[in-house]
């Protein structure tokens, strides 16, 4: 457990420095552009992984998962079905797209949407800890961007129905991709079974 929360503390935490324009400023400024940009990359990378192998491993092991509560099997397929807006969302955050444009920060709203569907099929600690952290940090920093106005990756572009059909292509994809085989290969927890 505690490699996962070291590994949220680590991507979070420095997912939250953008939050805080001076601070990201002062980085930028002493350290330079580049390396700020190398270090956020790196710091979160290994944040990941430690998230990634930390809940695998305490998914394993027998007692220090606690099952909090037991999720009615139609939990999962409501997951399911809430995955695939999430899915699209993600990838209209990267995309000059409609739908981006509508939403504003899709990134944010997608994650969100997965926490809850995570949260809602899963009942462990880890699962609890891990989901509803996520969640936090994407309602705090959609709150934190609407402040700031902040308007992403691809600024005031916008966005077309081509940027739709694709952000729809894609994460279907990824979705269908997920369901039948992505997420037992890759998390170790068969959807379909």
């Amino acid at each position: 457990m505690l490699l996962l929360v070291l590994g949220l503390t680590l991507f979070l935490g420095v997912h939250l420095v953008p939050t805080h324009p001076a601070l990201r400023n002062d980085l930028r400024v002493r350290f330079g552009t580049t390396p700020y940009r190398m270090g956020f990359t790196v710091v979160s990378l290994i944040g990941f992984a430690l998230i990634v192998y930390g809940y695998g491993k305490v998914q394993m092991l027998p007692g220090k998962n606690p099952q909090l509560w037991m999720p009615p099997v139609w939990t999962k397929h409501i997951a399911w079905l809430l995955m695939l807006p999430s899915l699209i969302l993600l990838a209209a955050s990267n995309i000059p797209s409609r739908i981006r444009s509508a939403v504003g920060h899709p990134m944010l709203l997608g994650i969100k949407i997965w926490a809850v569907a995570h949260l809602l099929a899963n009942g462990t600690l880890a699962a609890v800890i891990l989901f509803s952290t996520f969640l936090v940090w994407a309602v705090y920093d959609l709150i934190s961007v609407k402040k700031r106005g902040a308007k992403g990756p691809l600024g005031s572009q916008e966005g077309t129905v081509g940027g739709d059909v694709a952000a729809v292509a894609i994460g279907t994809a990824f979705w269908a991709f997920m369901l039948f085989w992505g997420h037992a290969k890759l998390i170790g927890v068969a959807l379909m079974s």
